[in-house]
Protein backbone atom coordinates (compact mmCIF):
# COMPACT_ATOMS: atom_id res chain seq x y z
CA UNK A 1 0.00 0.00 0.00
CA UNK A 2 1.54 3.57 -1.32
CA UNK A 3 0.54 6.47 0.18
CA UNK A 4 0.53 7.87 -3.51
CA UNK A 5 0.63 6.46 -7.09
CA UNK A 6 1.57 9.27 -10.03
CA UNK A 7 0.57 7.83 -13.39
CA UNK A 8 2.71 9.16 -16.05
CA UNK A 9 6.26 9.92 -15.81
CA UNK A 10 6.22 13.74 -17.96
CA UNK A 11 7.22 17.11 -16.06
CA UNK A 12 3.73 16.90 -14.26
CA UNK A 13 4.34 13.49 -12.80
CA UNK A 14 8.24 13.99 -11.95
CA UNK A 15 7.72 17.19 -9.78
CA UNK A 16 4.26 15.51 -8.21
CA UNK A 17 6.45 12.37 -7.03
CA UNK A 18 9.22 14.59 -6.18
CA UNK A 19 6.76 16.64 -3.74
CA UNK A 20 5.32 13.79 -2.85
CA UNK A 21 8.40 11.68 -1.74
CA UNK A 22 10.22 15.09 -0.08
CA UNK A 23 7.06 14.71 2.08
CA UNK A 24 7.98 11.39 3.66
CA UNK A 25 5.80 9.83 1.60
CA UNK A 26 5.66 6.37 -0.13
CA UNK A 27 5.78 7.34 -3.77
CA UNK A 28 5.30 4.72 -6.84
CA UNK A 29 5.35 6.64 -10.20
CA UNK A 30 4.22 4.12 -13.20
CA UNK A 31 4.87 5.41 -16.49
CA UNK A 32 4.69 3.18 -20.02
CA UNK A 33 7.80 4.73 -21.98
CA UNK A 34 10.74 6.79 -20.68
CA UNK A 35 10.68 9.27 -18.11
CA UNK A 36 9.87 12.84 -19.70
CA UNK A 37 6.90 12.57 -21.88
CA UNK A 38 5.78 14.92 -24.53
CA UNK A 39 9.83 16.37 -23.29
CA UNK A 40 11.49 13.59 -25.15
CA UNK A 41 9.69 14.46 -28.60
CA UNK A 42 10.89 18.41 -28.46
CA UNK A 43 14.31 19.49 -30.06
CA UNK A 44 14.66 22.94 -27.83
CA UNK A 45 13.12 23.97 -25.19
CA UNK A 46 13.46 27.95 -24.89
CA UNK A 47 10.84 29.53 -22.21
CA UNK A 48 11.73 27.04 -19.17
CA UNK A 49 12.82 29.04 -16.70
CA UNK A 50 16.54 28.84 -15.91
CA UNK A 51 17.81 27.87 -19.37
CA UNK A 52 18.25 30.06 -22.61
CA UNK A 53 17.33 26.77 -24.24
CA UNK A 54 17.67 23.23 -23.62
CA UNK A 55 16.93 20.25 -25.91
CA UNK A 56 13.65 18.62 -24.47
CA UNK A 57 15.51 15.13 -23.72
CA UNK A 58 17.93 16.91 -21.61
CA UNK A 59 15.63 18.51 -19.55
CA UNK A 60 13.72 15.03 -19.35
CA UNK A 61 16.90 13.43 -17.87
CA UNK A 62 17.53 16.35 -15.33
CA UNK A 63 13.91 16.56 -14.11
CA UNK A 64 14.07 12.25 -14.05
CA UNK A 65 17.91 12.85 -11.45
CA UNK A 66 15.76 14.89 -8.76
CA UNK A 67 12.71 12.84 -8.47
CA UNK A 68 15.07 9.61 -8.35
CA UNK A 69 16.94 11.07 -5.39
CA UNK A 70 14.01 10.72 -3.02
CA UNK A 71 12.44 7.16 -2.63
CA UNK A 72 10.39 7.18 -5.23
CA UNK A 73 9.85 4.14 -6.76
CA UNK A 74 9.71 3.80 -10.35
CA UNK A 75 7.35 0.94 -12.07
CA UNK A 76 6.95 0.08 -15.83
CA UNK A 77 3.02 -0.75 -16.65
CA UNK A 78 0.30 -0.28 -18.73
CA UNK A 79 -2.54 1.34 -16.39
CA UNK A 80 -5.63 -0.05 -17.48
CA UNK A 81 -8.13 0.94 -14.67
CA UNK A 82 -8.85 3.19 -11.53
CA UNK A 83 -10.94 1.61 -8.74
CA UNK A 84 -12.30 3.47 -5.95
CA UNK A 85 -12.44 1.44 -2.77
CA UNK A 86 -13.08 3.78 0.07
CA UNK A 87 -10.02 4.93 2.03
CA UNK A 88 -7.49 3.00 -1.00
CA UNK A 89 -7.40 3.38 -4.77
CA UNK A 90 -6.30 0.43 -7.14
CA UNK A 91 -4.88 1.20 -9.79
CA UNK A 92 -4.94 -2.37 -12.32
CA UNK A 93 -2.23 -2.47 -15.06
CA UNK A 94 -1.92 -5.16 -17.82
CA UNK A 95 -0.20 -8.02 -15.35
CA UNK A 96 -0.52 -6.52 -11.93
CA UNK A 97 -2.42 -4.42 -9.72
CA UNK A 98 -1.02 -1.51 -7.10
CA UNK A 99 -3.26 -0.20 -4.13
CA UNK A 100 -2.88 3.64 -2.93
CA UNK A 101 -3.98 5.76 -0.46
CA UNK A 102 -4.51 8.42 -2.91
CA UNK A 103 -3.68 8.76 -6.72
CA UNK A 104 -2.24 11.36 -9.12
CA UNK A 105 -3.10 11.18 -12.99
CA UNK A 106 0.02 12.46 -15.10
CA UNK A 107 -1.01 10.74 -18.78
CA UNK A 108 -0.72 13.69 -20.72
CA UNK A 109 -1.83 13.44 -24.31
CA UNK A 110 -0.68 12.56 -27.77
CA UNK A 111 -1.39 14.14 -30.93
CA UNK A 112 -4.58 14.02 -32.82
CA UNK A 113 -4.37 12.47 -36.10
CA UNK A 114 -5.99 13.88 -38.95
CA UNK A 115 -8.10 10.74 -39.78
CA UNK A 116 -7.65 10.70 -43.78
CA UNK A 117 -6.40 8.09 -46.33
CA UNK A 118 -2.88 6.87 -46.22
CA UNK A 119 -2.09 8.21 -43.16
CA UNK A 120 -2.01 5.39 -40.93
CA UNK A 121 -0.74 3.51 -44.25
CA UNK A 122 1.94 5.65 -44.73
CA UNK A 123 2.86 5.90 -40.49
CA UNK A 124 6.28 5.48 -40.07
CA UNK A 125 7.09 5.51 -44.17
CA UNK A 126 6.94 9.17 -44.44
CA UNK A 127 4.29 10.43 -42.32
CA UNK A 128 5.44 11.30 -38.59
CA UNK A 129 4.18 13.24 -35.49
CA UNK A 130 7.96 13.86 -33.84
CA UNK A 131 10.57 15.83 -35.82
CA UNK A 132 13.20 15.26 -33.28
CA UNK A 133 12.92 11.62 -33.79
CA UNK A 134 12.62 11.49 -37.64
CA UNK A 135 13.97 14.78 -38.77
CA UNK A 136 17.36 13.24 -39.32
CA UNK A 137 15.98 10.13 -41.93
CA UNK A 138 14.92 13.79 -44.51
CA UNK A 139 18.01 15.24 -45.26
CA UNK A 140 18.13 17.23 -48.66
CA UNK A 141 14.00 16.32 -48.80
CA UNK A 142 10.70 18.60 -49.48
CA UNK A 143 8.69 18.15 -46.46
CA UNK A 144 5.01 18.98 -45.61
CA UNK A 145 4.21 19.70 -41.79
CA UNK A 146 0.22 20.11 -41.46
CA UNK A 147 -0.97 22.69 -39.03
CA UNK A 148 -0.64 26.40 -37.58
CA UNK A 149 0.30 26.16 -33.57
CA UNK A 150 3.43 26.39 -31.72
CA UNK A 151 4.15 22.74 -32.53
CA UNK A 152 3.79 23.07 -36.04
CA UNK A 153 5.51 25.76 -36.81
CA UNK A 154 8.21 25.36 -34.37
CA UNK A 155 9.08 21.62 -35.27
CA UNK A 156 8.84 23.18 -39.22
CA UNK A 157 11.52 25.56 -38.50
CA UNK A 158 13.49 22.47 -36.28
CA UNK A 159 13.21 20.13 -39.60
CA UNK A 160 15.10 23.10 -42.05
CA UNK A 161 18.50 21.82 -40.50
CA UNK A 162 18.04 18.75 -42.69
CA UNK A 163 15.24 19.53 -44.94
CA UNK A 164 15.78 21.42 -48.41
CA UNK A 165 12.26 22.90 -48.56
CA UNK A 166 9.48 22.78 -45.87
CA UNK A 167 6.20 23.69 -46.85
CA UNK A 168 3.59 24.58 -44.08
CA UNK A 169 -0.05 24.02 -45.30
CA UNK A 170 -2.74 25.16 -42.65
CA UNK A 171 -6.63 25.26 -43.11
CA UNK A 172 -6.40 29.05 -42.30
CA UNK A 173 -5.07 32.11 -43.38
CA UNK A 174 -3.13 33.23 -40.56
CA UNK A 175 -0.80 31.73 -37.84
CA UNK A 176 -1.81 30.51 -34.89
CA UNK A 177 1.33 30.14 -33.37
CA UNK A 178 3.06 32.50 -30.53
CA UNK A 179 4.14 35.63 -32.85
CA UNK A 180 8.26 35.22 -31.80
CA UNK A 181 7.61 31.50 -33.42
CA UNK A 182 5.59 32.69 -36.39
CA UNK A 183 8.69 35.32 -36.94
CA UNK A 184 11.41 33.03 -36.82
CA UNK A 185 9.30 31.13 -39.79
CA UNK A 186 8.70 33.52 -41.60
CA UNK A 187 12.28 34.65 -42.17
CA UNK A 188 13.37 31.56 -42.69
CA UNK A 189 14.07 31.42 -46.57
CA UNK A 190 13.44 27.26 -46.42
CA UNK A 191 10.25 27.97 -45.10
CA UNK A 192 6.71 28.67 -47.69
CA UNK A 193 3.47 28.25 -46.74
CA UNK A 194 0.27 27.44 -48.31
CA UNK A 195 -2.60 28.82 -46.75
CA UNK A 196 -6.48 28.36 -46.47
CA UNK A 197 -5.96 24.26 -47.27
CA UNK A 198 -7.47 21.12 -45.89
CA UNK A 199 -5.70 17.85 -46.11
CA UNK A 200 -7.65 15.19 -47.67
CA UNK A 201 -5.52 12.59 -48.32
CA UNK A 202 -1.51 11.45 -47.94
CA UNK A 203 -0.13 9.88 -51.42
CA UNK A 204 2.31 7.60 -52.02
CA UNK A 205 3.75 4.48 -54.40
CA UNK A 206 4.21 1.24 -52.30
CA UNK A 207 7.26 2.43 -50.21
CA UNK A 208 6.57 5.60 -48.87
CA UNK A 209 5.28 9.32 -49.19
CA UNK A 210 5.14 11.08 -52.55
CA UNK A 211 2.73 13.88 -51.65
CA UNK A 212 -0.47 15.12 -50.07
CA UNK A 213 -3.43 16.12 -51.52
CA UNK A 214 -6.11 18.85 -50.40
CA UNK A 215 -8.42 21.48 -51.26
CA UNK A 216 -9.00 25.15 -50.37
CA UNK A 217 -10.87 26.03 -47.67
CA UNK A 218 -12.57 28.82 -49.40
CA UNK A 219 -12.93 28.56 -52.84
CA UNK A 220 -12.85 24.12 -52.91
CA UNK A 221 -9.92 24.54 -55.23
CA UNK A 222 -8.07 20.99 -55.29
CA UNK A 223 -4.52 21.04 -54.55
CA UNK A 224 -1.75 18.49 -54.79
CA UNK A 225 1.88 19.37 -53.38
CA UNK A 226 4.80 16.93 -53.54
CA UNK A 227 6.90 15.72 -50.74
CA UNK A 228 9.02 13.29 -49.13
CA UNK A 229 7.67 13.58 -45.67
CA UNK A 230 4.91 14.57 -43.69
CA UNK A 231 4.65 16.39 -40.63
CA UNK A 232 1.34 16.29 -38.90
CA UNK A 233 0.82 18.95 -35.62
CA UNK A 234 -2.86 18.93 -35.98
CA UNK A 235 -4.03 19.25 -31.80
CA UNK A 236 -3.88 17.05 -28.92
CA UNK A 237 -6.04 14.14 -27.22
CA UNK A 238 -6.32 13.42 -23.59
CA UNK A 239 -4.59 10.29 -22.82
CA UNK A 240 -7.34 9.17 -20.59
CA UNK A 241 -8.86 6.06 -21.82
CA UNK A 242 -8.69 4.23 -18.69
CA UNK A 243 -9.84 6.25 -16.35
CA UNK A 244 -13.40 7.44 -18.17
CA UNK A 245 -15.19 4.40 -16.62
CA UNK A 246 -14.56 5.88 -13.52
CA UNK A 247 -16.73 9.43 -14.16
CA UNK A 248 -13.51 11.89 -14.02
CA UNK A 249 -13.51 13.09 -17.38
CA UNK A 250 -15.34 15.43 -19.73
CA UNK A 251 -17.17 14.45 -22.76
CA UNK A 252 -14.29 15.49 -25.07
CA UNK A 253 -11.69 13.25 -22.22
CA UNK A 254 -10.16 15.76 -20.52
CA UNK A 255 -10.58 15.92 -16.17
CA UNK A 256 -11.52 18.58 -14.86
CA UNK A 257 -9.71 19.43 -11.17
CA UNK A 258 -10.37 22.45 -9.00
CA UNK A 259 -7.15 24.81 -8.22
CA UNK A 260 -5.85 22.21 -6.33
CA UNK A 261 -5.82 19.66 -9.19
CA UNK A 262 -8.93 17.45 -7.02
CA UNK A 263 -10.88 15.46 -9.00
CA UNK A 264 -14.60 14.30 -8.29
CA UNK A 265 -13.04 11.41 -7.12
CA UNK A 266 -11.97 11.93 -3.44
CA UNK A 267 -8.15 11.38 -3.11
CA UNK A 268 -7.74 11.03 -7.07
CA UNK A 269 -5.43 14.17 -8.91
CA UNK A 270 -4.56 15.40 -12.13
CA UNK A 271 -2.28 17.20 -13.30
CA UNK A 272 -0.45 18.36 -16.36
CA UNK A 273 -1.76 18.40 -20.03
CA UNK A 274 -4.18 15.75 -19.12
CA UNK A 275 -6.38 18.49 -17.15
CA UNK A 276 -9.55 20.65 -18.62
CA UNK A 277 -7.30 23.84 -19.35
CA UNK A 278 -6.00 26.77 -21.42
CA UNK A 279 -2.38 26.50 -21.46
CA UNK A 280 -0.38 23.27 -21.98
CA UNK A 281 3.57 24.06 -21.40
CA UNK A 282 6.46 22.02 -19.41
CA UNK A 283 5.95 25.29 -17.01
CA UNK A 284 2.33 24.89 -15.99
CA UNK A 285 2.61 21.10 -16.02
CA UNK A 286 5.41 21.41 -12.73
CA UNK A 287 3.43 24.07 -11.20
CA UNK A 288 0.38 21.72 -11.26
CA UNK A 289 2.82 18.81 -10.10
CA UNK A 290 4.23 20.91 -7.06
CA UNK A 291 0.56 21.73 -5.98
CA UNK A 292 -0.95 18.16 -6.25
CA UNK A 293 2.63 16.76 -4.03
CA UNK A 294 1.58 19.02 -1.55
CA UNK A 295 -2.56 18.46 -1.43
CA UNK A 296 -1.97 14.85 -1.27
CA UNK A 297 0.34 15.19 1.50
CA UNK A 298 -2.69 17.61 3.60
CA UNK A 299 -5.64 14.77 1.84
CA UNK A 300 -3.42 11.92 3.51
CA UNK A 301 -2.89 14.52 7.20
CA UNK A 302 -6.07 14.93 7.32
CA UNK A 303 -7.33 11.26 6.97
CA UNK A 304 -5.25 10.56 9.91
CA UNK A 305 -7.20 13.42 11.60
CA UNK A 306 -10.10 11.42 10.97
CA UNK A 307 -12.19 9.77 13.99
CA UNK A 308 -12.46 6.43 13.46
CA UNK A 309 -15.79 5.29 13.33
Amino acid sequence: MYDVIVIGAGPAGMTAALYASRSNLSVAMIEQGAPGGQMNNTAEVENYPGFDSIMGPDLAYKMYEGVSRFGTENVYGIVQDIKDHGNYKEVICEDKSYEAKTVIIATGCIHRKLGVPGEEEYAGRGVSYCAVCDGAFFRNKRLVVIGGGDSAVEEAVYLTQFASEVVIVHRRDELRAQKIIQDRAFANEKISFVWDTITDEIIGNDMVVTGVKGHNAKTGEAIELAADGVFIYVGLDPLTEPFRKAGITNDAGWIPTDQDMRTNMPGVFAIGDVREKDLRQITTAVGDGGIAGQQVYKYLEALEETPKA
